[in-house]
């Protein structure tokens, strides 16, 4: 593997593309941990495999999985998605796989911080933890590692110098104990190839990611953002003043070139069904394929209107839903099982 230490992403040229750009593939994770899934493990699979096959239908997956699942994960799979025997821990290829960047060149690079499975939440990590760097090995591309630990589902980048993130992920303690808010965002910039970082505050019921921001917000293009309101929180909890905080911060944000944003609102799915505290409840946490978009259903009321809310800000993209009740239940979304590859 080669890693450059002393000369960051930003400094090499490269940037983190906005997940709109053209990709050349998607990778997932095959779900394997009983401890998570339990007896949910048979459905949490195919609905990995559901969501693989209706990205394929888009672009090239690949899917990572266990030596021991290969046969299973091809049994669920269609032939349009390449199941690549991997020893992993778990699943969430967003959160513990490379973030990549580009260049002028059309190079290919990868930007790996630290995992520690979401500041502790878990002690089995050491396999999840190296998929990173041993990914980026494989393919042969440029690795830069960043000193943080953090995970690719906090992130969310416009591809011309703008992040979104929140504080209660990257300034936690179980990440990055002491850490300033100007360091991070020195950190990040440097990892990922940005100018700037518009902080959000999180979300405070969010206790397994911590606040991740692809269940809060993310950019439709640049200067767009598509952001999620609860319609089911209360008035005077920290979880719904969170909520309208992060609305008011992006009210009043200006991206990397100064442009304020336009900002479209996306109601979170029903608790109706919720299948455990962990249960994710985000509609903004979809793909953004090939000319497609592949976003939750939960099998409520609020499935057609967040439908049609996530058609009109992609109209040039076909929509497709798919059932997320059983990763959901893992405390993650459509967005925290995959990883866009940048053409």
């Amino acid at each position: 593997m080669t890693e450059f230490k002393h000369q960051s992403a930003l400094e090499a040229g490269f940037r983190m593309p906005g997940e709109w750009e053209p990709h050349s593939c998607c990778w997932m994770a095959w779900p394997c941990a009983e401890a998570i899934w339990g007896d949910y493990l048979p459905k949490t699979q195919q609905g990995y495999a559901n969501v693989a096959n209706a990205i394929a239908a888009f672009e090239p997956v690949r899917m990572l999985t266990p030596p021991g699942s290969v046969k299973r994960a091809r049994s669920l799979c269609t032939e349009a998605v390449e199941i690549i025997a991997w020893d992993l821990d778990d699943a969430w290829m967003r959160d513990m796989g490379p973030n990549f960047l580009t260049n002028g060149q059309g190079e290919l690079a990868a930007s790996v911080f630290h995992f520690n499975a979401w500041g502790g939440k878990y002690t089995w990590y050491r396999k999840d933890a190296a998929v990173g760097h041993r990914l980026a090995e494989a393919m042969g591309i440029r690795t830069f590692s960043s000193p943080v630990f953090m995970e690719g589902g906090g992130l969310n980048v416009d591809g011309e110098g703008t992040l979104l993130t929140t504080r209660q992920c990257i300034l936690n303690s179980n990440r990055n104990p002491g850490i300033s808010l100007e360091d991070a965002e020195q950190e990040l910039c440097a990892a990922l190839g940005l100018k700037k970082v518009i902080w959000l505050q999180g979300d405070p019921d969010d206790t397994e990611t911590d606040g991740h921001v692809d269940g809060l917000a993310c950019f439709v293009r640049p200067g767009v953002v598509l952001a999620e309101t609860d319609p089911e929180s209360m008035p005077g909890t920290a979880h719904h003043e969170a909520v309208q905080e992060n609305i008011r911060i992006l009210e009043t944000a200006t991206d990397a070139h100064g442009r304020r944003l336009e900002i479209h609102i996306l109601p979170a799915a029903s608790s109706v069904g919720n299948l455990g505290d962990r249960f994710c409840r985000s509609m903004v946490n979809f793909y953004i394929a090939n000319g497609g978009i592949i976003m939750p259903a939960y099998g409520n009321e609020g499935d057609e209107a967040a439908f049609e809310i996530v058609s009109r800000c992609y109209p040039d993209r076909k929509v497709v839903q798919v059932d997320v009740n059983h990763i959901a239940y893992g405390g993650g979304g459509i967005h925290c099982i995959t990883q866009q590859q940048p053409a």
